[in-house]
């Protein structure tokens, strides 16, 4: 083999050379890629402990509370669900009596209160009174976080049924 000849021979083998390795470094896009995702289905809940108010047997036109010297059974709602809260409740009308802002014949009051409450004596300014469509108890509440709260009964100023009456209130949780 003649020396031109060599040249062009060793030519080709070092441009065969120069190509594999350009082709084995061209890297070459794939046709899928994967996002990682997670979801957490939300829970909106709302316990009350204790959950449970026995007033008792009261006169006509009296009154009693949760604070501390009546019942001394104040309520506390608490965020069960995996999302801030906010707290709503409301009172009911019972078989036999309608609740009002006014305590008249077969109608009586329910109001609640979260601060500044006072004495069963003396209670507060801060009670609002329960109806029969929701309002705001507390706003925002963390997950586990937690609403106290008092409540103030004024039995009707008359009545001609003298059974027990379901006074319940409900509390409910909305996704703040």
């Amino acid at each position: 083999m003649n020396t031109q000849n060599k040249n062009s021979v060793r030519l080709v083998v070092e441009l065969v050379a120069l190509i594999g390795l350009l082709v084995g470094n061209i890297s070459l896009a794939t046709s899928t890629a994967t996002v990682a995702a997670t979801v957490t289905l939300q829970n909106v809940s709302v316990s009350v402990a204790d959950g449970s108010i026995s007033y008792g047997t009261l006169a006509v036109n009296t009154t009693k509370t949760t604070l501390a010297g009546g019942l001394n059974d104040q309520q506390v709602a608490t965020n069960a669900g995996n999302v801030a809260e906010d707290f709503n409740i409301k009172g009911q009308n019972s078989a036999n009596w309608t609740l009002a802002g006014t305590a008249g014949v077969d109608t009586y009051v329910h109001k609640f209160c979260v601060a500044t409450c006072g004495t069963e004596g003396t209670p507060g300014a801060g009670f609002t009174a329960l109806t029969t469509s929701y309002a705001s108890l507390a706003t925002n509440v963390a997950t586990s976080g937690t609403q106290a709260f008092d409540l103030l009964i004024n039995i009707p100023t008359s009545s001609a049924t003298f059974t027990s009456q379901s006074v319940d209130v409900m509390v409910q949780a909305v996704a703040h």
